[in-house]
């Protein structure tokens, strides 16, 4: 176990449950079985990938670019791998991947080059992080496998379903909420 001020030190190199984490948990229990194999990509501290393991005793596994992010997902009990996106997962094997991707459209100017900007910074458009995704997410679907994406309003929801149409995904919206700057959308992709 970490003491207090490390602890506290490593809280500000992750992306700490919030909003858009509760309402992505809150659907992906809801669509979840527990026979599916599922990966989180980008889990941060883990919250969502150790809710969906609880909430529907599926075999969950996650990855994060961040090492402090996978060490704190791993104090939850969670298997965690230091991983880009979907890298080190083999072909074919998953059934659900989640993803809550750094959305927010930064300018490059205004970025502050540390591991709480990879959590949160979407690019200039706001999807630099989530057009790489759905280019290699498939890859990873076993046949009938789907995603689980949480698209901001901020990153263009349209513009988001046409570069998934693009890498062969439709998409439904399962879930809307609406905060005083911009609306979550829970799309569900399926190739």
């Amino acid at each position: 176990m970490t003491d207090l001020a490390e602890q506290r030190g490593m809280e500000t190199e992750i992306y700490q449950p919030a909003e858009d984490s509760h309402l992505l948990a809150t659907v992906a229990t809801e669509e979840i079985t527990a026979d599916e194999r599922v990966l989180e990509v980008g889990t941060g501290s883990g919250y969502v990938a150790e809710h969906i393991a609880e909430e529907t005793s599926a075999s969950v596994v996650a990855t994060d670019l961040n090492p402090h992010a996978c060490r704190a997902a791993r104090e939850r009990g969670v298997e965690a791998l230091r991983a880009d996106l979907v890298s080190p997962i083999r072909d074919d094997t998953v059934d659900v991947v989640v993803f809550n991707p750094p959305y927010l459209p930064t300018d490059e100017a205004e970025e502050w080059n540390d591991w709480m900007e990879v959590a949160l910074s979407g690019g200039e458009t706001g999807r630099e992080v989530i057009d790489p995704f759905l280019a290699v997410v498939g890859r990873v679907l076993a046949p009938g496998g789907y995603v689980l994406l949480l698209v901001s309003s901020l990153t263009g929801v349209e513009a988001v379903v046409e570069t998934a149409a693009e890498s062969g995904f439709s998409a439904i919206a399962l879930h809307d909420e609406s905060y005083p700057f911009e609306s979550l959308t829970v799309l569900k992709l399926v190739q």
